[in-house]
């Protein structure tokens, strides 16, 4: 019944995106944010002006429920799996609008996990709202000077309580997405009565603010420049200066890092999201041009190599899409008191993993989709080059592969091991399923030959000390993506209905090499000696001081 609903709505949401939001989103790139810092008479306005196609968007969004969806919770633990494939379908077509997105996305969770306070109420009312009179959207203030993901010794930003209870914000936020937000959350250190800050994350708090005041002001806020990015241009990204920016402390003092980790996990998802997302536009517009184009005498979707490349393409594509709708699944459960502290556990693992892999998978991808263009591929005016410039991002956003993976390995310590036990546990049921089926015996002998490489390696590296660990946390994590998203596709394939292409995927991701992080610990790579090797290999030739580039 829910699927039925929710494929009349995904019906119509399609035929309004091919109609409606495509060429709105292709307005949004040719008419990117800009930023007037003074008006004619030399007064400091510091506006950033948004075409007409971005403010649409935003009424567009709020029309569809793109973030209403996930909490008014219609279909109970489906409503977030509901949301996220509305949200895989808005995406390629979005004009960059899903990054505010998803940072409301956060916004919302965050509120929603501190159990709605009344002072925030309005606000989660304004963020999770169908009006597009009343929605708002959010930003997420965490990069400054000194650090990207490196919060702790990173965030300068202070904030000096007032007598009213409420704080003036001082600092410099360089790097802040969607800047033309109605509201933010944002990092600070509470200075004490002698204005003295505690450092590191154990002196962070989480803060709301409004960007503007009710007559349209900016909330003692300065904008020093919009950003000259590679890729997501349509959004207005900028560096602020806060200057007493009133807010509100809605975190415990010295608790911002793991308050904030709901949103954390929220943008990530939606960064998988986005990644799917754009690997599935990318196969799409390759296999539709090798209907058409000609080329040695017949179309490229009759010569063989051209099709294995695209094949190739879409077995990643679709162990990624799987991937995504797994961890939605979990989160959906979680969200309705209906997951167990295994699925817990294994959600917490599976999100940093599924990031950080597909952002890989999607660069690749959308590089490899542009190439089956030839030199059409490079040319602006086919749209192709901004799928690629948008997708770069999608590796560096919210943790770059390595800051995710030594997360992996976090998550796998706070748990003692637990969250890695469920894992197996879980990889191997989708096995079992799968195991009957004559078609898919070597796949699924291979995929458990690398749950049991996997385990062994855990357990010799136990042994061996953190820095192995460390060098290995990459391959680690790639090998818990391959692993899992195999068992997902031979689950599928197992599946009464399966197609031959469900079946065929499922095989192909198998044969590739599941378990890295095994094979490279069996060549030596994480030993002290390699690491020190490592440095050796980039920096020889290189002059002692500091070379001029």
């Amino acid at each position: 019944q829910v699927l039925e609903e929710v494929n009349q709505d995904l019906e119509r949401f399609g035929n309004r995106l091919s109609t409606q939001i495509k060429p709105l989103g292709w307005e949004c790139e040719l008419n990117p944010p800009v930023f007037r810092q003074y008006d004619a008479w030399g007064q400091r306005v510091d506006h950033i002006f948004t075409c007409s196609a971005w403010r649409r968007m935003k009424e567009i969004a709020a029309e569809e429920g793109l973030i209403a969806e996930a909490y008014e919770r219609r279909y109970a633990n489906w409503s977030r799996l509901h949301q996220a494939v509305k949200l895989y379908l808005f995406s390629s077509y979005s004009g960059g609008f899903n990054c505010p997105l998803a940072m409301t996305d956060g916004a919302a969770k965050v509120i929603e996990s501190l159990g709605i306070p009344g002072s925030l109420k309005n606000a989660f009312d304004h963020l999770t709202s169908r009006d597009p009179r009343k929605f708002w959207t959010s930003g997420q203030w965490m990069t400054e000077r000194r650090g990207g993901s490196d919060v702790a010794d990173g965030t300068e930003t202070v904030a000096r309580k007032q007598p009213d209870g409420t704080y003036r914000l001082y600092g410099f936020k360089w790097f802040t997405s969607a800047a033309d937000s109605d509201v933010t959350l944002t990092l600070a250190r509470v200075a004490n009565a002698e204005g003295q800050v505690k450092q590191g994350s154990s002196g962070l708090s989480l803060f709301f603010l409004k960007v503007r005041d009710e007559e349209g002001k900016l909330n003692s806020i300065q904008v020093q420049r919009l950003k000259d990015k590679l890729g997501t241009r349509q959004m207005a990204t900028a560096e602020l200066w806060l200057e007493g920016a009133r807010a509100e402390l809605i975190s415990a003092e010295g608790r911002g890092v793991a308050s904030i980790s709901n949103m954390l996990n929220i943008t990530r998802i939606h960064n998988v999201i986005g990644a799917v997302a754009s690997m599935r536009r990318m196969i799409s517009l390759s296999r539709e041009y090798a209907r058409r184009r000609v080329a040695f005498g017949k179309l490229l979707k009759d010569h063989a190599l051209h099709m294995q490349t695209i094949a190739r393409m879409e077995v990643q594509t679709r162990g990624a899409f799987l991937l995504l709708m797994e961890i939605v699944r979990l989160l959906g459960l979680l969200e309705t008191n209906m997951v167990s502290e295994e699925d817990q556990a294994l959600l917490r693992l599976l999100i940093p993993v599924a990031k950080l892999y597909t952002g890989k998978q999607a660069s690749a991808v959308a590089i490899e989709g542009m190439e089956s263009f030839g030199g059409q591929g490079y040319m602006e005016d086919t749209g192709l080059p901004v799928i690629v410039r948008d997708t770069l991002v999608l590796s560096i956003w919210e943790g770059t592969t390595n800051i995710l993976s030594l997360d992996v390995l976090r998550s796998l310590s706070k748990t003692r091991g637990r969250a890695l036990a469920v894992f197996f546990t879980a990889a191997q049921k989708k096995l079992e399923l799968a195991s009957s089926h004559a078609e898919l015996e070597p796949a699924v002998k291979r995929a458990r030959d690398a749950v049991s490489s996997l385990a062994q390696f855990m357990h010799e590296a136990g042994s061996r000390g953190a820095v192995t660990m460390e060098l290995a946390a990459r391959d680690f994590s790639y090998s818990l993506a391959r692993i899992y998203a195999g068992a997902l596709l031979l689950e599928h394939a197992a599946r009464p209905g399966a197609s031959p292409a469900d079946i065929s995927a499922a095989r192909r991701w198998c044969n590739q090499e599941l378990c890295p992080v095994a094979k490279e610990s069996g060549n030596g790579s994480y030993e002290a000696e390699e690491a020190l090797s490592d440095s050796v290999l980039v920096y020889e030739g290189c002059p002692a001081g500091r070379s001029r580039l």
